[in-house]
């Protein structure tokens, strides 16, 4: 099994101090993780995760103010999740956002260990090798109530709108009940780069870029201020 460099960087977010000092007692006791700090409000913890990214976020589903949902609706790019909660009527959500995992509250620390494990599969799995290229040449989604095949050459451009994304090729526009995080999974980062919470474009697609926005096909699409970093070190490279 591989293992990575250094230790995942965990944040722990939930109201419940004893449910927090679990989770830190399993990640001291889990030699691939590492705690770098905890919230018990989703509020701050997303001021801490808009400049601090962490590799996996343990959060709490049921919270005040903002709950762990909602805060996953409000990053444009959340980390691998691991949701906690005391009831399971929440599996749906945990679906629809592609978490790691979901664990109920009592934890125990062999289920821990499992969800972690989960995470460092994940988290290594996408990691591609120094120089490695994507080897996948398509995936499927599903449209209405049949999976059809996309073919990653030909994705000018992915659009979120509201709970569907719209994928974008030269010969067509898919529509798909899904998240812009699913998405975002099942395509290759060696083609493909997040530049807004609402895009992501073909990288080999771009034909300018002018005042903050991204031309593919004659439609501009912007850049958001949170991605332009990563954007323009992408596209330095490629």
């Amino acid at each position: 099994m591989p293992v990575p460099a250094a230790p995942l960087r965990c944040l722990i977010v939930d109201d419940d101090p004893l449910a927090v000092q679990i989770v830190e007692n399993c990640i001291v006791n889990t030699p691939f993780l590492q705690a770098v700090g905890h919230y018990n409000s989703s509020v701050e913890a997303a001021e801490f995760l808009r400049t601090s990214p962490v590799d996996v976020l343990f959060l709490d589903v049921e919270m005040p103010l903002m709950s762990g949902i909602e805060l996953l609706r409000a990053l444009p790019s959340p980390p691998l999740v691991v949701l906690i909660t005391s009831s399971k009527e929440y599996a749906v959500e945990a679906f629809e956002f592609s978490v790691v995992d979901y664990l109920v509250k009592p934890i125990s620390y062999a289920r821990f260990l499992k969800a972690a494990q989960k995470a460092l599969d994940q988290f290594t799995n996408n990691a591609p090798e120094p120089g490695a290229a994507d080897s996948s040449e398509f995936t499927f989604v599903k449209v209405d109530n049949k999976l059809v095949k996309v073919l990653f050459d030909e994705v000018r451009y992915v659009e979120a709108l509201g709970d569907y994304v719209h994928i974008v090729t030269g010969q067509s526009k898919l529509i798909v009940y899904s998240t812009m995080r699913a998405v975002e999974e099942k395509f290759p980062p060696a083609l493909f780069v997040r530049v807004h919470r609402s895009f992501i474009v073909g990288m080999k697609w771009i034909q300018a870029i002018e005042d903050n926005a991204i031309n593919i096909d004659h439609k501009l699409i912007p850049i958001g201020q949170t991605y332009m970093r990563d954007v323009t070190q992408r596209l330095n490279k490629f």
